[in-house]
């Protein structure tokens, strides 16, 4: 697999541009359409920070990949920059959706979600809202924000609500943002400060080669507050897989697996590993394996 079978495009989400790549994989074309893949990153994350690997192994087996920036955050347009609001981000998913299906390469009826962390949660909700989404993968998913929420320490927690209340201010006057730290070490001011959350995360843009912005507007803090995907999990008709690492620091796994229960055409796969451990190494290789086969056994080629 090569970069050749890649190219950049973009496609319109409400006034902005989304930047996305799309994989292509040998033998694709008009006359011999090819189930795709519809992916994004969790919390502040880009497709530049390892979802060209996962991208990658899928198109390798067949499968064609549409791998997008959220709107405000990566390539793709959007001002202030950071900005994450959880409705626009869905409204970015069912954008990247109806533009696969329009892809001369692409079976319009083969199309397959795909979202990690806090693109999880946006996977079971946008699921469950098109019925003709074929099959889902929600990789150790956030699904409640309260039980997320819950995890932080209480003063940082204290604190964070502070920044989100001033910045949240600052937009309703129009006179800019208060920002926040993505990841910190325990007891910083920041979204993620478990103990494996920096770390974590540096490995990971250590493997994809390439830094991110690491700052978000502070608003963010109430969009999670609010959220609980995992309640749209009943609702999903389609198969679909919950990758869920057992010692989920950020997104945790008892209030994942509850709702994932719910799902009529569930399928839990459970892991020890942390929850960036799944995007590098021997963990991300287990759990890319586990993924194509739910994928050969739900959405099979030929």
């Amino acid at each position: 697999m090569t970069e050749q079978n890649r190219k950049d495009i973009a496609f319109a989400s409400g006034k902005e541009r989304c930047a996305a790549w799309l994989y292509l994989p040998e033998g694709a074309s008009a006359d011999h359409k090819v189930p795709i893949i519809v992916m994004a990153h969790g919390l502040g994350g880009v497709r530049r920070a390892r979802l060209d690997a996962f991208a990658e192994r899928f198109c390798a087996a067949g499968y064609a990949c549409l791998v997008f920036d959220y709107r405000h955050f990566g390539d793709s347009t959007g001002m202030p920059r950071e900005l994450l609001r959880v409705p626009l981000q869905r409204e970015d998913y069912h954008a990247a959706i109806a533009h696969a299906r329009t892809i001369p390469e692409v079976d319009p009826e083969r199309v397959v979600l795909w979202g990690t962390s806090f693109s999880g949660g946006h996977v079971i909700v946008t699921a469950a809202e098109d019925p003709r989404v074929v099959a889902a993968i929600a990789q150790c998913p956030f699904t409640d924000g309260i039980a997320s929420v819950l995890a932080i320490n209480p003063i940082v927690s204290a604190k964070l609500t502070v920044l989100a209340t001033q910045d949240a201010a600052l937009a309703a006057s129009g006179k800019g943002l208060v920002r926040v730290p993505l990841v910190g070490a325990p007891g910083e001011t920041a979204l993620m400060t478990a103990p494996d959350a920096k770390p974590g995360y540096e490995a990971v843009l250590a493997a994809a080669g390439y830094d991110v912005p690491t700052g978000m507007a502070a608003r963010v803090v109430f969009d999670v507050l609010r959220a609980r995907p995992g309640v749209k999990a009943k609702d999903v008709v389609c198969p679909i897989m919950f990758a869920v690492c057992k010692p989920d620091s950020v997104a945790p796994s008892k209030a994942t697996l509850r709702h994932a229960a719910k799902a009529p055409k569930g399928e839990i796969k459970m892991y020890d590993a942390g929850h960036f451990d799944i995007y590098v190494g021997d963990d991300f290789e287990q759990v890319v394996a586990d993924e194509l086969d739910f994928l050969s056994r739900h959405v099979p080629l030929g």
